[in-house]
């Protein structure tokens, strides 16, 4: 058996990994990269494998970077069947489409820049229509159930408590009379998810390949994120501004209405304070997604705690709340830009990279009296990891917007399960695996969870390149090669880019720095210190010019 792995390497995006085994070749994940340029890039390279020649594939959940190349892998040949559970299924039906959605209109607005300038126009990555074609190869399967999908392999899926619909996935393989059992993670959830289960713990497995977003840190203040959450809210609205909430459509939004729903049942006179004043202003969820996959949750209880199912058969509404409006149409989200004042707007993309929330940034950052607050996790290269970051300055729609509005972040309303989430994970196995893959991380994070992993287990731990190759038996795991993309010289070229692009933003904030600086009458030291180091740089990057030019 031989695994390749072929996205969401040293980054959270782009999750794809080839199993071939002596009969058969499946996938598991076919995600879309987000973020950097350098791998934005790779969404319209070709797959490192014919499509055609796959059997089946494997999905684990619905989020985009999971499976939002779907359609390309259609477009590109694949008919085979992708097995994933109802929810799942039932979440791609909104998320495909509105993602093809997308792809047509940044590839219009591209087009349109690009005949101004003389060049051809570009086709996008896949249409909203290529995404409706590609719905017919959803198989669902449920919860729990061993599935023998050939002779040689079964799977079954198991809730991994991230999204509704989300899945850890045991597959079992037999290849010459012995059999290897692999786990696939795909995003393991927080233990206290509000809607969703725990995630499942698993037995044994031979091979792990696991997440690792979180891997060098814990969510800190976990069980009083509600009151932090209300702290700021209140604050904000008292002071006559908006809190913009930077949410995925799917998941985070309607974990954020049921936080909102199910802090009336807290009777501290200060707590109830912050709540009344939360409940005199409109909620806006401003995401027609967000609204379409709110009503996937309702038809899907299975996937929910047993408490909110229990709430629901009661008659309860855990998603609603007076002050609670919808937005579909675009005239009605444009009106919140032009008279929302003490309102809470909670909008898609969750990373500030597409959609409406980047209008709603637009008018928002630059404001004194308003409040950024992120629940979500930000990818490097985003807008939404810029703003996190300290950015004093970020462009949105090519206009300079300056950053002064409160931006925060409670990290303990991610998704993804925190280090110590990860290293439960592993120790709830039984039997140990033989080795583990690190995927879906960034650098720095992986390789600290790397480290607590070898130490507390002492198990083997990869942390794959995009393109490396494992072959597999019951005796032995080695890395047996790798496989070049085709445009594998320009992402290095991309990356110089983008590293030029940083070094440019962070002089930019420099110079801002010393103009609120200017002020000051006596000379100050660091300030004469730091401009013989800006004069050796200077110096560097001629000298790296006169290089370029020979």
């Amino acid at each position: 058996m031989k695994i390749t792995f072929l996205g969401a390497t040293r980054t959270v995006t782009g999750s794809n990994i080839l199993i071939e085994t002596k009969d058969k070749k499946f996938i598991v994940d076919c995600g879309l990269y987000q973020g950097q340029d350098k791998e934005i890039l790779l969404n319209s390279d070709e797959f490192m494998y014919s499509p055609a020649d796959i059997d089946f594939m494997l999905l684990t959940h619905a989020h985009i970077d999971h499976s939002g190349r779907i359609p390309k892998l259609y477009v590109d040949g694949y008919r085979g069947p992708i097995y994933a559970t109802k929810a799942t299924c039932d979440l791609c039906t909104i998320m495909l489409p509105d993602s093809g959605y997308i792809q047509e209109s940044e590839v219009e607005w591209l087009n349109r820049k690009r005949k101004r300038e003389g060049k051809h126009e570009v086709p996008p990555l896949y249409t909203y229509q290529d995404a409706i074609d590609s719905l017919v190869l959803f198989e669902k399967v449920e919860y729990n159930e061993v599935i023998q999908l050939t002779p040689d392999i079964k799977v079954r899926y198991n809730d991994a408590g991230h999204m509704l619909g989300s899945a850890v996935i045991e597959v079992w393989i037999t290849e010459d009379g012995e059999e290897q059992k692999l786990v696939f993670t795909g995003d393991l959830g927080n233990n206290d998810i509000p809607l969703l289960r725990e995630p499942t713990m698993i037995d044994d497995a031979d091979i792990v390949i696991m997440e690792s977003t979180y891997g060098d840190r814990v969510h800190d203040h976990k069980e009083s994120k509600a009151d932090e959450f209300l702290k700021i809210v209140s604050s904000t609205l008292e002071k006559g501004g908006n809190v913009i909430i930077p949410s995925f459509a799917v998941g985070r939004t309607q974990e954020i209405l049921y936080e909102i729903q199910k802090s009336k049942q807290n009777d501290d006179p200060d707590f109830r304070r912050e709540f009344d004043e939360i409940m005199s202003a409109p909620v806006y969820v401003d995401s027609p997604l967000a609204i379409s996959a709110t009503e996937i949750f309702l038809r899907n209880l299975d996937c929910l705690d047993e408490a909110v199912q229990e709430d629901i058969r009661e008659g309860k509404r855990p998603l609603d709340f007076p002050g609670l409006k919808f937005t579909p149409s675009v005239e009605e989200s444009r009106s919140l830009n032009e008279n929302a004042n003490k309102s809470i707007i909670i909008s898609a993309s969750g990373m500030c990279e597409v959609g409406r929330i980047k209008h709603h940034l637009k008018h928002n950052l630059w404001r004194t009296d308003s409040t950024v607050l992120f629940v979500g996790y930000q990818a490097v290269g985003t807008l939404g990891r810029k703003i996190v970051d300290g950015a004093r300055q970020v462009k949105i729609f090519g206009e300079e917007i300056g950053v002064n509005a409160n931006i925060k972040y409670i990290e303990a309303f991610s998704g993804h399960a925190d280090k110590n989430g990860l290293l439960r994970f592993i120790d709830s196995f039984k039997n140990k695996p033989k080795q583990i893959y690190l995927v879906h991380g960034d650098e720095e994070a992986q390789l600290s969870l790397a480290d607590e992993l070898v130490d507390r287990y002492h198990i083997p731990v990869d942390i794959p390149y995009r393109g490396d190759v494992y072959e597999a038996t019951s005796r032995r795991i080695n890395k047996v090669g790798e496989v070049k993309s085709p445009n594998e010289y320009k992402y290095a070229r991309l990356e110089l880019l983008e590293r030029i692009e940083t070094l440019r933003e962070e002089i930019d904030d420099m110079s801002n720095i010393i103009k609120d600086d200017l002020k000051k009458e006596s000379t100050d030291k660091k300030i004469v210190d730091l401009t013989d180091k800006i004069k050796d740089l200077e110096k560097q990057i001629v000298e790296i010019l006169q290089a370029q030019e020979k």
